[in-house]
């Protein structure tokens, strides 16, 4: 994010329903979608559950769910930067919205800055063929 900001490059991510606590069928993990995107192979999943990991540690110490975490993490980075979580469940938008709510400490904000600075994410954010339309 650092090198982006520096470079006036646009940042994205996506954990695309990677934090969501109930790992349900229909998040973009799973089935047909989940499989095209090279973040969500079953292999690179489970290589990046450390990741899902952390912020579900953290989530449980704060009594609330590690998308929460996800999201108030982003907004904790730069008030520039503004997390676009999409969702069809309103159960998940009110979930989302709740995230501004919580308080992520320096403390906690340096946890989950040190163990992220030190893992390795497997796959890429967009498939071969997908870089090519977006010209990456």
């Amino acid at each position: 994010m650092t090198y982006c900001a520096g470079k006036n490059i646009k940042f994205e991510t996506t954990l695309g329903g990677v934090v969501n606590d109930t790992g349900e069928e229909g998040s973009i993990c799973f089935g047909e979608r989940g499989s095209i995107i090279p973040f969500f192979p079953p292999e690179n999943r489970l290589a990046n559950q450390v990741f899902v990991d952390l912020l579900a540690s953290v989530a449980q110490r704060k009594n609330t769910t590690s998308a929460q975490i996800a999201l108030a993490w982003l907004l904790a980075q730069k008030p520039w930067i503004v997390p676009i979580p999409g969702t069809t469940k309103l159960l998940r938008l009110d979930e989302n919205i709740e995230a501004t709510a919580v308080g992520l400490t320096p403390d906690d904000l340096l946890e989950i800055n040190a163990a992220a600075s030190k893992i390795e994410v497997h796959g890429d954010r967009y498939s071969e063929s997908a870089a090519k339309l977006i010209n990456r």
